[in-house]
């Protein structure tokens, strides 16, 4: 038996891709969980074969959950399904151990694919983002966006979606002095001077789900 975990704070995204999942494998089991604490609970609990991953997620990111899934024993493949662009999130995901990037505007049967090529156990990779994964490899920079790291990325997110410091600080277990700094690094990274321009420049780069 296949044993594929659905990590969605959305019920009607994990009911569709439970769909998708139970027609495309036989003899397929499908778990389900609404956030990254959940998921992590699951996978300690009994073994995957595949996590099909959301990164937007109340609590802990799905970044932090491929992260968190680095200490286990039991590693599952991971499929990273998300609206994030995948010129910024894609190959951070896959150095963070995702098997596959795969936006949620994809058509079904590439779902399928991404999904079959995994269990297979091969990376899915996009065109696009091998492509992308070509030109890393000769540029020295890329755009400012992909210069973030995940914390500041992640913190960037959270001011867009009009979170004070306090509030980030607080969901992210962090220190507000912690949090300032992070904000202040990314007004130096992105050349803006209020919060303001940062969540234009987060809403400019589709940061924002």
């Amino acid at each position: 038996m296949v044993r594929v975990l659905i990590v969605d704070d959305h019920a009607v995204v994990r009911n569709g891709l439970r769909n998708i999942v139970a027609s495309e494998l036989d003899d397929v089991y499908c778990g389900e969980a609404g956030n990254g604490e959940e998921a992590l609970t699951l996978v300690r609990q009994q073994p995957w074969d595949l996590l099909i991953l959301d990164l937007s997620l109340p609590g802990r990111s799905g970044i932090e959950v491929l992260n968190d899934l680095k200490e286990l024993n039991a590693k599952p493949r991971v499929l990273v399904l998300s609206n994030y662009p995948e010129d910024l999130y894609g190959t951070r995901v896959l150095k963070a151990g995702a098997w596959g990037y795969l936006s949620k505007e994809a058509a079904a049967e590439e779902l399928s694919r991404a999904i079959r090529q995994i269990l297979a156990g091969k990376r899915y990779i996009t065109s696009s983002l091998a492509d992308q994964l070509a030109r890393d490899l000769w540029e020295q920079e890329g755009p400012t966006s992909r210069t973030l790291s995940d914390r500041e990325l992640e913190v960037l997110q959270m001011i867009a979606s009009g979170r004070t410091v306090g509030e980030i600080a607080e969901q992210l277990h962090l220190a507000v002095t912690t949090v300032s700094t992070y904000r202040m690094r990314l007004l130096e990274k992105t050349q803006k001077t209020t919060t303001a321009e940062l969540i234009r420049y987060a809403l400019d780069n589709h940061l924002v789900s």
